[in-house]
């Protein structure tokens, strides 16, 4: 932290000015991906979800189809029973016996119909989870090219992006060492509360960059002789002079022409 109280006020103000423009590419280059990680995100949600979706109506239909199984055992198993009967209804003794072996008959015949009706009604539910099986690979498929697409995007902009703004990354750490903390933590403030993340701006044409209020041309002089750092009364942004602005511009156009 030594180095940080050898700095000249000027010093300071071009070393923020630097940090405010390197921030500033970092912003436009995260700009450009936009909401496209979220996006990527997302899609991968819906792809995950679809894909559970899928399995389960998958197991539904296979356990629907082991029912069905089951009934027609059922049925089978009810057919030879009413024939077992059938056949003891002929060697049977009295009308007591007969009568017994009836009700069982009748009581086998009812669950044949219960097992039928169980039946159909699996089948209906088959259809139906067949058509939503369709409808939902139909839309996995759409969701699985569309994600593809936007991984691709999001591929090709970080390919481009990346290794800029992981170099700018440093250089805002390395600027960010040779400012004291105070006015890290105002720079830091500013910046998070203003919409374009403009906390350190120039004077454009009597006004601060961006702002319609006019700098009285006292405030203006005491700028531009950079001997104490000046914030702008209605924006709070620290102030700089279009001088020092458009040289800074220059050796930051140079820097980052060299990434």
């Amino acid at each position: 932290m030594a180095n940080v109280k050898e700095l000249s006020v000027e010093e300071k103000l071009r070393a923020l000015y630097d940090l405010q423009l390197i921030d500033s590419r970092i912003d436009e280059i995260r700009n450009v991906r936009g909401e496209l990680p979220l996006e990527v995100e997302d899609l991968e949600d819906e792809v995950a979800g679809l894909s559970t979706r899928l399995e389960k109506l998958k197991s539904d239909l296979e356990t629907i189809e082991e029912q069905i199984k089951d009934k027609k055992n059922a049925i089978e198993g009810h057919k030879e029973s009413i024939k077992k009967y059938a056949t003891q209804q002929k060697e049977v003794r009295n009308n007591r016996e007969f009568n017994a072996l009836t009700k069982e008959v009748e009581f086998q015949e009812l669950e044949i119909q219960l097992a039928e009706k169980h039946i159909k009604e699996m089948k209906a539910s088959i259809e139906h989870k067949k058509v939503v099986f369709g409808e939902t690979k139909d839309k996995l498929e759409a969701k699985q090219t569309h994600l593809k697409h936007k991984k691709s995007e999001l591929s090709d902009i970080m390919a481009e992006t990346e290794k800029e703004e992981n170099f700018l990354i440093g250089k805002s750490e390395e600027f960010r060492g040779l400012i004291e903390a105070r006015l890290l933590t105002a720079y830091d403030r500013i910046r998070s509360s203003v919409r374009n993340g403009l906390a350190v701006v120039s004077i454009e044409r009597g006004a601060s960059a961006g702002s319609f209020f006019t700098i009285p041309p006292q405030t203006q002089m005491e700028i531009a002789s950079r001997k104490k750092i000046l914030t702008d009364e209605h924006s709070g942004r620290i102030l700089v002079d279009n001088v020092l602005a458009d040289e800074e511009k220059e050796k930051m156009h140079q820097l980052f022409a060299k990434i």
